[in-house]
């Protein structure tokens, strides 16, 4: 009776829930100082998130190192695969691949900036499978040891994560980015295909906000750049579209610290929408990707502290 009643008041809020499409969303994310790995916690509304494996650890970091910045993505050839800050300075990006999201291998640093030996950081790297090139775009954001407060948005290419193509500045609005995130609207014809979010890093004035822009393509070109759709101090959004309505989640990292969210159903106008979500406490900068009920289910069985506790 519980679950009837909460599918028909979702249906009188003219949402479609993730129950009735067979769909739960998971959120990958860090947890400060980023040294004991990449936690995951599961949705079936998209707003409420409990952690996984008893809220420890899914993925621990290499030796020595730590994961900030996780973004968890499915490529065409239904493997998962996973990018990550390598580390505050350098010239780095973390990556590792799954077939289940239980197993990961190949977890490696790629020196993605060696070309460019004056780079200060490396920062946020996301990945997007770009259909007409038959490859991946990879993106993060990048400032020079003369400028560290100047980042851009930087691009590279890849097919199979050992090869790139030389980075280059891929977004520049003429003020300082960073945090980029990509959604692709496959649902609404009246809308762009495609959106862009991203910080805002401007110092002077000081902005640190969450703009939005539109374009035809995974690769642009970007145009269109909203106001700030989030209050100063936000940064590490991420687009998930819920039903009929595009949320933003983004983390807001200054006291009361804690992910906020605003949402859309057009991409113009949006309202704040932190009072509807619920996380887990101490989450960071993380990703949200959405998954079968299936597969789920198959995340809900894994509890690593009751085996480690049985040995």
């Amino acid at each position: 009776m519980m679950k009837r009643g909460i599918i028909a008041a979702s249906i009188l809020l003219g949402l479609t829930t993730a129950a009735t499409r067979g769909e739960s969303y998971l959120f990958a994310y860090f947890k400060e100082p980023g040294d004991t790995g990449i936690y995951f916690a599961l949705s079936h509304d998209g707003y409420h998130y409990a952690p996984l494996n008893d809220g420890t650890p899914w993925l621990l970091p290499p030796a020595g190192q730590k994961i900030r910045d996780p973004y968890l993505t499915q490529g065409p050839d239904g493997k998962y695969r996973l990018v990550w800050t390598w580390d505050w300075r350098g010239k780095s990006i973390g990556y590792a691949e799954s077939d289940d999201l239980q197993h990961w291998t190949g977890m490696r640093e790629i020196p993605i900036m060696a070309d460019f030996p004056q780079t200060n950081n490396t920062w946020a790297p996301e990945i997007y499978w770009d259909t007409r090139a038959g490859k991946w775009l990879v993106l993060w954001s990048s400032a020079m040891k003369g400028e560290p407060n100047n980042h851009h948005i930087w691009s590279s290419m890849t097919a199979d994560f050992r090869s790139f193509t030389k980075a280059s500045v891929w977004f520049d609005p003429g003020y300082v980015t960073i945090d980029q995130t990509i959604f692709h609207n496959t649902s609404r014809k009246d809308l762009a295909p495609w959106y862009l979010v991203f910080k805002d890093q401007n110092q002077d004035p000081l902005r640190y906000q969450i703009r939005v822009a539109s374009g035809p393509s995974v690769q642009g070109p970007w145009s269109n750049i909203s106001g700030p759709i989030t209050p100063t101090w936000s940064e590490g959004p991420s687009a998930l579209q819920i039903g009929d309505r595009y949320v933003v989640f983004y983390d807001y990292y200054r006291p009361p610290a804690r992910f906020k969210a605003v949402e859309t159903t057009d991409w113009v106008h949006w309202s704040d929408a932190t009072d509807k979500i619920d996380l887990p406490r101490g989450c960071k900068h993380g990703s949200f990707l959405k998954i079968s009920d299936a597969v789920a289910s198959q995340l809900e069985q894994r509890h690593d502290s009751s085996k480690t506790a049985s040995k």
